[in-house]
């Protein structure tokens, strides 16, 4: 295990442990959470050193590389997903008409292959080989390991994007300067994030499936989000709600909560979740932030 001793947005050295969560999705280990006592950022600390990662990935189960419809989640799970490639298509396009776009953790490769169709030049990045190899095979992309991120030429894009990706990544800083080095000047930078201030979030506790435990190194809130983009040189212009994810989010926790999928109390909870945030505090179960660079 690795430990955590300074906070990867603010710097600050006082990590108090906030509370236990339980990898409830694949190996029952339990982990700590730390919270960043200057900037409030969320960590997984102590965490899995990088090389041990990948072992926590390694379920048939694991939605966003597999492609199994059997389960009723994960019919559900790709139900949403072919739904909201649409969305996804139509907010980007409000901002930028079709171009190159780079899509890092780009698993399977519908996004990339939806936008491909859409006369968009399109790379992933994805360091899983299973699904790297389906989307390369399946819609011939363009999809390159991690590795090989730091080979793409430097201001080439005008779309970068990362689905439910970055609170996977170790070294925060160092993919943010990445990003910053890829991004063409004028480019728009896409993050979807979980977001623990969400009614959902706090109503199942230890048990919420957002936390995702260790596979989530980190765990967003508008404010820490909006603070490390800063730090990179980026503002957020746009913040947009992933309504679905409240209703996934939920049924999944109800799981793990009771071991059993409980989908009308789910249905009720991601319900309250969506009402919750649409009618206080904009808190929903996930969102998606919309960045440019500060100096254009």
């Amino acid at each position: 295990m690795e430990n955590i001793v300074r906070c990867p947005i603010c710097e600050n050295k006082q990590l108090a442990d906030m509370m236990q969560v339980e990898d409830y999705f694949l190996t029952h280990e339990s982990f700590h959470l730390s919270k960043c006592s200057r900037c409030g950022f969320l960590i997984t600390n102590p965490r899995p050193v990088a090389s041990d990662l990948s072992k926590y990935y390694q379920s048939t189960d694991y939605l966003s590389h597999s492609k199994k419809k059997k389960s009723a989640t994960s019919m559900l799970y790709n139900l949403v997903k072919n739904y909201s490639l649409g969305k996804k298509y139509q907010l980007i396009t409000r901002f930028k008409t079709p171009g190159i776009l780079l899509d890092i953790g780009s698993a399977t490769g519908e996004f990339l292959h939806y936008f491909n169709k859409k006369n968009w030049t399109v790379t992933g990045i994805e360091p899983a080989e299973t699904p790297r190899g389906f989307s390369i095979e399946t819609y011939g992309l363009h999809v390159l390991q991690e590795e090989k991120i730091d080979q793409l030429p430097a201001g080439h894009f005008d779309v970068v994007t990362l689905w439910h990706v970055l609170e996977h990544v170790p070294d925060l800083n160092g993919r943010m300067e990445q990003i910053s080095k890829l991004l063409a000047p004028d480019g728009l930078l896409v993050i979807a994030l979980p977001n623990h201030l969400s009614w959902d979030a706090q109503h199942y506790g230890n048990y919420w499936a957002g936390y995702d435990v260790p596979r989530h190194l980190y765990h967003f809130t508008p404010d820490t989000i909006s603070k490390l983009l800063s730090k990179h040189g980026f503002e957020i212009f746009k913040t947009e709600p992933m309504k679905f994810d409240a209703y996934y989010v939920s049924l999944l926790s109800e799981k793990y909560q009771s071991g059993k999928s409980n989908f009308l109390a789910a249905f009720r909870n991601g319900l309250k979740s969506n009402k919750s945030a649409k009618h206080r505090n904009a808190n929903y179960s996930s969102l998606i932030y919309l960045a440019k660079k500060i100096n254009n």
